[in-house]
């Protein structure tokens, strides 16, 4: 039976995780080569959009393709450039990128004790973990099947999204005018799609709802890219209410004695 410990999602929630290891059941490798290569080339596939958004807004091939290299996660890259062609401030919208991508961190955190790898592996690691590939290696139910998932879609994901992204910086300008096509939308809608079956809790989907109202609720007042800023609010927020309510519990219930 797999280990059941008491880990913390990335809105800082607690509930019990599997824990793949070397005494879990073992999964035949061509089923997780099958699903890691389904998961990495059905979002490799949106970089073509990202090419055309980024060269949209006034970004350079050259530009465009050193982000999908160095940056690496879909949203944050979107964010950025959507920011920048809506003439946001590049400070902001760099902000608004980079507190998208903090959600990375907390993969980290989860997955290097599920890969297990040395030291000298995981600077090289860290640059794959993404919504996909964590979600490809949590899936899996020991270490092998861990290692091998997350190996083949961080590949085939990171091979095809920068060979797309070069493919739709280059043909931008055949497309005309991009914003018509309304392939800035792709990246988003690929996260929200991988986002949605794990918000399993209450509070998970408070916070993701109270996201979204803060998202559109500025979006119309504030400079692009500030939004993003402010919906990242929500997560504490939820949780401070929770808090609150917890501790208000006990209170009434001593009372009702």
């Amino acid at each position: 039976m797999p280990e059941q410990i008491e880990q913390t999602t990335s809105h800082g929630i607690p509930g019990p995780q599997r824990v793949p290891s070397e005494a879990s059941p073992g999964k035949p490798e061509a089923a997780v080569i099958r699903d890691a290569l389904g998961v990495g080339v059905a979002v490799g596939l949106s970089g073509f959009a990202f090419g055309v958004t980024s060269a949209g807004a006034g970004l350079s091939v050259l530009q465009s393709c050193l982000l999908s290299l160095f940056v690496f996660t879909g949203a944050s890259q979107f964010a950025l450039v959507g920011a920048l062609g809506a003439g946001g401030n590049p400070f902001a919208a760099a902000a608004g990128a980079f507190f998208l991508g903090v959600r990375n961190s907390f993969y980290g955190l989860r997955l290097s004790g599920v890969l297990g790898y040395r030291a000298v592996v995981k600077p090289f690691a860290a640059h794959w973990i993404i919504d996909e590939t964590s979600a490809v290696t949590f899936a899996q139910p020991d270490r092998r099947s861990a290692r091998l998932g997350f190996t083949v879609t961080g590949l085939s994901l990171y091979v095809l999204w920068n060979l797309t992204t070069l493919a739709g910086a280059l043909g931008a300008e055949a497309l005309g005018d991009t914003d018509a096509w309304g392939l800035d939308a792709a990246g988003p809608a690929a996260f929200l799609a991988l986002l949605g079956p794990m918000l399993k809790t209450t509070v998970e989907r408070a916070a993701a709802g109270l996201a979204v109202v803060l998202m559109l609720g500025t979006f119309p007042v504030l400079p692009a890219g500030v939004p993003v800023l402010v919906s990242a609010l929500a997560a504490p927020a939820v949780l401070m209410a929770r808090g609150a309510r917890s501790r208000k519990a006990p209170t009434s219930r001593e009372e009702s004695r």
